[in-house]
């Protein structure tokens, strides 16, 4: 009788006790793909040539290191022109501060990270696609920059549209995860105020080469 009764009540508890663990499962699954994105758009008042132009000389110029403070050192590491399709491939090696608030440089104990940037150029369609993530402090955060130029459709050929998408993920078993959801505000937060930077150094790179192809001077 006592084993009857003892049966009887693991039948009527187990179904609970197993939706509490596929409960458990479920959250712990979402938490650990809870991922912060965030997408920009901006146009640019010039022309899609001059725009991808200024791009390429953004890290470049000696003027915009003080604006660009967190980028502390830029590195081609490839180089390649497809003949028959027109397109060019570049890889680049950035060297940043580590991303986010004082806070979480500490815990990482590390105030650099290193970043990887692709960029695919089609001369043929006008579109320049820039895609950066981290290779560095992977095991704690994970950050992928999506950034594209493509002649705006209102005025194809005087403007250009730059569309903007940035990913921030922290590992759930890191020892930043007991904080993921503040230390991924605070990131996507720095990361848009570095995006303000970078697009007035652009603007200010189209402006000169504006002015010189006017053969005026700034």
């Amino acid at each position: 009788m006592c084993h009857a009764i003892t049966l009887f009540f693991l039948f009527l508890t187990f179904p609970q006790f197993v939706f509490r663990v596929l409960l458990c499962c479920s959250i712990s699954l979402c938490y650990s793909q809870m991922v912060k994105a965030y997408a920009q758009e901006h146009i640019y008042k010039h022309p899609w040539e001059r725009v991808t132009s200024a791009s390429w000389r953004k890290f470049a110029d000696p003027e915009n290191k003080r604006t660009l403070s967190h980028i502390l050192q830029v590195d081609t590491l490839n180089h390649k022109l497809d003949p028959l399709s027109g397109t060019l491939y570049t890889t680049r090696a950035l060297t940043i501060h580590a991303p986010g608030p004082w806070f979480v440089r500490k815990i990482i104990g590390q105030d650099i990270c290193h970043c990887v940037e692709s960029t695919v150029v089609d001369a043929q369609s006008k579109s320049m696609q820039l895609t950066t993530r981290n290779v560095s402090l992977q095991k704690f955060i994970e950050v992928e920059e999506k950034i594209r130029y493509d002649p705006h459709p209102d005025n194809p050929t005087g403007w250009t549209i730059c569309r903007q998408e940035t990913r921030i993920r922290i590992k759930p078993l890191s020892a930043l995860a007991s904080m993921a959801e503040r230390v991924e505000q605070r990131c996507a937060e720095r990361f848009m105020q570095n995006s303000v930077k970078g697009r007035e150094v652009m603007e200010r790179i189209c402006k000169y080469l504006e002015a010189e192809s006017s053969g005026m001077a700034l």
